[in-house]
């Protein structure tokens, strides 16, 4: 098994070898080129994400500035937005649903390091592939550590550090992350915490 082989499944490798640290160079280029285009030019932008990204649906937006490691890892379903300064670190799959919403400042990371200096200073490191389902959001300056999966419907509080599995429907915050509350039936007619809508058409 090569080191990019190693990688993909989610074994200790070296990320400067059998031509990871070019496909690295390669996605930074097209990176560096993404976050320059005017916020006019749509067609290029929307081109261009879809020849960073594995895999995008209808409507996917990444607001400038955007990082990532190899592009090709991260699936993105349909009406997809990432607010400014989202960075996925994808040395391993990233999977998001549809209708999934980041604040800005979100950090999703598959990647990680040994604990012990001696094996960390090896410089062998690793990956954990990380979902998220259908109709999540993620509150601004959130974490996203290796292996979590967070459930269809729930929503991630700003600021959060998720560590753990979050489970669907729920609302979740801290850090580390943790259930705060199940979302309800009677969550839908408010907009912001007591604030409940004063129009019909956001039921639809």
């Amino acid at each position: 098994m090569n080191q990019k082989e190693r990688m993909l499944a989610g074994l200790p490798y070296k990320a400067w070898l059998d031509g990871l640290a070019e496909e690295q160079l390669k996605t930074k280029m097209k990176i560096y080129n993404y976050n320059l285009y005017r916020p006019d030019e749509t067609e290029k932008i929307d081109k261009s994400i879809r020849d960073i990204l594995g895999k995008a649906g209808t409507n996917v937006t990444f607001l400038a500035p955007f990082h990532c490691d190899y592009g090709k890892h991260i699936e993105v379903g349909n009406n997809f937005t990432a607010n400014y300064n989202c960075v996925i670190l994808d040395v391993s799959k990233v999977i998001i649903g549809d209708n999934v919403l980041f604040g800005p400042n979100v950090s999703i990371f598959t990647a990680g390091h040994p604990l012990h200096p001696d094996s960390r200073n090896s410089g062998y490191e690793y990956g954990i592939g990380i979902t998220i389902g259908n109709n999540v959001w993620i509150g601004g300056n959130t974490v996203v550590n290796p292996g979590v999966h967070i459930g269809e419907n729930a929503v991630i509080g700003s600021g959060s550090v998720v560590t753990k599995d979050i489970p669907a429907n729920v609302i979740a915050v801290g850090n580390p992350c943790r259930i705060l509350r199940e979302i309800t039936e009677a969550d839908r007619q408010y907009y912001h915490k007591d604030k409940k809508f004063d129009v019909e058409d956001y039921n639809s």
